[in-house]
């Protein structure tokens, strides 16, 4: 009989998963970690711990969570992921140690369906499109027989319909207690669920914009927990830029606006006040947008501020957002909607105010500049204070775990960036056997980085390389010129069925590339991480420049210039790190699978030239190297003669 108490047992060849589970591999590096995990919810500690593909690190740390007694908040990176974990891993290991406690899973407001924006959307009876109109047919039927409400589970209606804005809610035009459909509100009842359960699974996005939340002293959403599992860990530090930004866009105002003219319906005499100044904030911020035009897409808000033109543009929708607050205030007793208005205007026009005033040396204000809108901000420089006194306040274990956080085994440049000090780390290597699972491939004679012809050179020197795997390929690029740019080249000269991003949604090109067997994708910064493609549909993955962030970021400018001021290297300190990681992301999605076989192409030649080009490479899982493009064309005939 195993004791409950020893997860590594549990998960050993002598355990219950071994015995129910097929195809279930005892490995002692997801045992290793299971213990850690276990340790880290019992002292309530901060753990890092970095797990190497096709380690077992979702149940290295849901074994030890359900089996703790404690309140615990798993929380993911995408919502994909969040899916898998709650409907396909939870069940399992549940199953496994029949584990008889509530679990629940929580998504952000805009993933369920809001039954009175749906009646109001039939009701105004607008003229749709023939799609659209059979789109709102397949919402209305399954809205009678969903008990959850998540829009995941109608899949013939695209993530990317329009549709889907009208008939979910946001926290500004949810009508709370007032509204009719309260009781049986998708949203109320998911979040009462997760206050109820003993382990709830998020994503990173709610659980920074809750804790965030609870940090400006308003309700929480997710209940107080004991401990908080992190798992794709490595987005963390800028996704908590996000959070704890102040920010204002020409989208919220644009909204503000109508939603106030909606609300004048059925309000006598609402229309003649209120339609001047919600009129006059549309055309302030276009007018805004309008002199924003001749500047860069993203840069610091003092160019703004140095123009006459935005300068005066941004004066006057100060003045016009400040008059219809005053407007919806006379209006807010009259409505339950007006009176959301009215908060919604007292917040956008406190927060334009606070970023275009607010000059603190712990901010960044910036703005960036979209096709027909803008988005102002003021970002903190140091993110390491809040998310301190985030974890605080929560008095609770909290674990990270990623297969990307350390640069050259070393765990400070993530540490620092969440202000963790001196947390307890864990480093298990995959157990891929990457010598001769993997080959990483150098190509030699490639110019600088920053040549005109860059990519061409690039697209020459890979297509042998193509030509040796019969395509099975990702190309992966640091921006989306390069990317357009390679289409081009090699939309004419290979026989394998082309996948470019942007061509189609992105779980889409990846199901068509799949089905294809020997496609060839391209992708930029969302294709490097959380995709996997496991078996002989991918076998190389390209990388065309090392991933450094774009040196035209605001935020990462005043990020380098602090870290100069205290004295520390910006390069190496933050820039270098950064990279790594992103690098160690991209080259992660080659092997997924003990039998998969594949090469990685590294086309920076800084990677051999510079003396920082040996901390990405040893970064990297150990595999071995190689300039020749014989020993390339070697691998893959290996490949055709092995034994199936």
């Amino acid at each position: 009989m195993i004791d409950h108490e020893d997860v590594a047992a549990l998960l050993g060849t002598e355990g219950p998963f071994a015995r129910e589970l097929p195809n279930f591999a005892p490995r002692a590096a997801q045992q290793a970690m299971a213990r850690a995990v276990q340790h880290a919810i019992a002292e309530r500690e901060t753990l890092i711990a970095e797990a190497g593909t096709g380690t077992g690190k979702t149940f290295a740390y849901l074994v030890p969570a359900l089996l703790s007694g404690e309140r615990v908040i798993v929380s993911t990176g995408t919502k994909a992921l969040q899916d898998q974990l709650y409907f396909r891993d939870l069940p399992r290991v549940r199953s496994v140690l029949d584990a008889r406690l509530k679990t629940a899973l929580l998504k952000g407001r805009s993933n369920y369906l809001c039954l009175y924006r749906l009646d109001q959307t039939v009701r105004e009876g607008a003229t749709f499109d023939r799609t659209q109109a059979s789109q709102l047919a397949a919402i209305r039927a399954w809205s009678a027989r969903t008990r959850r409400g998540d829009r995941m589970e109608l899949a013939e209606v695209p993530e990317e319909s329009p549709l889907w804005p009208r008939v979910t809610s946001t926290p500004e035009n949810c009508l709370g207690v007032e509204c009719p459909f309260y009781d049986d509100c998708h949203v109320i009842k998911a979040r009462r669920e997760a206050q109820e359960a003993d382990l709830v699974v998020v994503n990173h996005h709610l659980l920074f914009a809750d804790l965030a939340l609870k940090q400006e002293g308003f309700g929480e959403i997710l209940p107080g927990a004991n401990a908080f599992i992190l798992d794709e860990a490595h987005q963390i530090p800028e996704l908590a830029g996000q959070f704890f930004s102040q920010s204002i866009s020409a989208r919220q105002l644009s909204d503000l606006a109508q939603d106030s003219l909606s609300e004048c319906n059925g309000v006598t005499g609402a229309i003649g006040l209120v339609l001047e100044p919600a009129e006059a904030v549309q055309d302030a911020a276009r007018k805004l947008r309008l002199a924003m035009d001749a500047l860069p897409e993203r840069g610091p808000f003092h160019q703004l501020e140095t123009k006459g033109e935005t300068d005066g543009a941004l004066h006057e929708l100060r003045e016009v957002l400040a008059a219809l607050t005053d407007v919806l205030a006379s209006q807010a007793e009259r409505s339950r909607g007006f009176a959301n208005a009215h908060e919604r205007a007292a917040l956008l026009s406190e927060r334009l105010d606070r970023i275009a005033e607010r000059d603190s040396e712990r901010d960044v204000r910036w703005y960036e500049l979209f096709p027909r809108g803008f988005a102002l901000h003021a970002t903190p420089l140091d993110l390491a204070a809040p998310l301190r006194a985030m974890r605080e306040q929560t008095q609770a274990a909290w674990i990270y775990t990623s297969a990307t956080l350390s640069v050259s085994s070393s765990f400070d440049h993530f540490a620092r960036q969440l202000g963790l000090d001196d947390p307890q780390t864990l480093h298990v290597e995959s157990p891929f056997d990457y010598a001769k699972q993997a080959l990483c491939y150098l190509p030699a004679g490639l110019p600088d980085p920053s040549a005109r012809d860059y990519t061409d050179r690039v697209i020459e020197a890979v297509l042998p390389v193509l030509h040796a795997s019969h395509g099975r390929a990702f190309l992966l690029f640091t921006s989306h010129r390069a990317l357009r740019r390679a289409a081009e080249l090699l939309q004419e000269r290979v026989p394998w069925p082309l996948f470019v991003q942007g061509t189609a949604p992105r779980h889409q090109l990846l199901e068509d590339f799949r089905q294809s067997g020997h496609g060839v994708l391209l992708g930029a910064a969302s294709f490097w991480e959380g995709v996997d493609v496991a078996g002989e549909a991918l076998s190389v993955v390209v990388i065309d420049k090392l991933p450094f962030a774009s040196p035209d970021d605001p935020v990462l400018q005043a990020r380098l210039e602090a870290l100069e001021q205290a004295g520390i290297n910006p390069f190496m300190g933050w820039q270098v790190p950064s990279a790594v990681i992103a690098l160690k992301q991209g080259a992660g999605r080659l092997i997924r699978d003990v039998h998969d076989r594949g090469v990685l192409v590294l086309c920076d030649p800084r990677l051999t030239s510079k003396g920082y080009g040996r901390l990405f490479l040893n970064s990297l899982p150990a595999m071995p190297r190689t300039k020749e493009l014989a020993q390339v064309k070697a691998f893959f005939d290996d490949e055709v003669s092995a034994p199936a």
